[in-house]
């Protein structure tokens, strides 16, 4: 197994000294010369790999004891699957699980229906997902968006090949109390992505299912704002971003429930006093 950590030109800590004491020779360092962001530092990462199967693990997420080895074995016993995953959960700063993913199926297999399922909302988190490097080489890397770009991914594999799965909880996602408050959130950059992802992952999709796919995607992600919204009121008291969000939101789709959910917001920032 090759292990390497790729830093993207980081400031915050001595990494290659870290690499050394923890790795003890077994681990490569490989550094950035400058930021070049997360996607190109992504497809680095796939460019250096030179084994058969490629795992991007975030320097904050985990996986636990027996991923490799389920993957391994879903990739021998599915040999047209071009990517695999587990079941996953979220951690916490102290590494304390918050919310476990529901299981896509009950067995270990070949998921069905894969690609509208996937098209329509992004199901994975990158520390569950292993690909072959073949798929890379045949696809490409992440592109397009720095929100959503590997949900646009997924969909791509996808579509070119079956995706294997296992419903064990091997991978773990570290969600951080802060991250809501980060500039893509404030700004709501992250909305805008996440349409620029959708329009991508149009191209993928069949014809025949394009625009239902792209109005449940739009439905889903507009609920998704507005809890944003009530997120970032609770934790942050700014009608102005709120109302960026609910706004966004609208934009993103319309239906009795997502009038009720921004009026029941727009009613609490009116009627707000400090």
């Amino acid at each position: 197994m090759q292990i390497e950590v790729v830093d993207d030109a980081s400031t915050d800590a001595d990494i290659e000294k870290l690499v050394a004491e923890v790795g003890q020779g077994r681990i490569k360092y490989f550094r950035q010369a400058q930021n070049i962001g997360s996607l190109r530092n992504f497809e680095t990462c796939i460019n250096r790999s030179k084994g058969k199967l490629v795992h991007l693990l975030h320097g904050d997420d985990k996986v636990r004891p027996g991923y490799y080895t389920r993957i391994k074995q879903l990739f021998e016993r599915f040999p047209t699957a071009g990517a695999a995953f587990s079941g996953y959960c979220s951690i916490n700063e102290q590494g304390q699980v918050v919310s476990q993913k529901n299981p896509e199926m009950k067995q270990d297999g070949i998921l069905s229906d894969w690609l509208a399922r996937i098209g329509e909302k992004q199901l994975i988190q990158y520390a569950a997902m292993t690909v072959r490097r073949e798929v890379y080489e045949q696809l490409g890397a992440f592109y397009g968006v720095n929100y959503g770009e590997d949900w646009e991914m997924w969909v791509r594999i996808a579509r070119h090949y079956p995706t294997a799965y296992t419903p064990l909880t091997l991978a773990e996602y570290r969600q951080h109390t802060t991250s809501i408050t980060n500039s893509k959130f404030l700004k709501g950059e992250h909305l805008q992505d996440l349409y620029k992802a959708m329009l991508l992952i149009q191209d993928h999709l069949p014809e025949n299912q394009k625009h239902s796919i792209l109005q449940n995607s739009k439905k889903y992600y507009a609920t998704y704002a507005l809890n944003i919204a009530a997120r970032l009121w609770h934790s942050l008291h700014n009608k102005q971003l709120v109302e960026a969000h609910i706004k966004n939101a609208l934009q993103f789709h319309t239906s009795p429930l997502i009038y009720l959910m921004a009026a029941k917001l727009y009613f609490t920032l009116k009627f707000y006093r400090k």
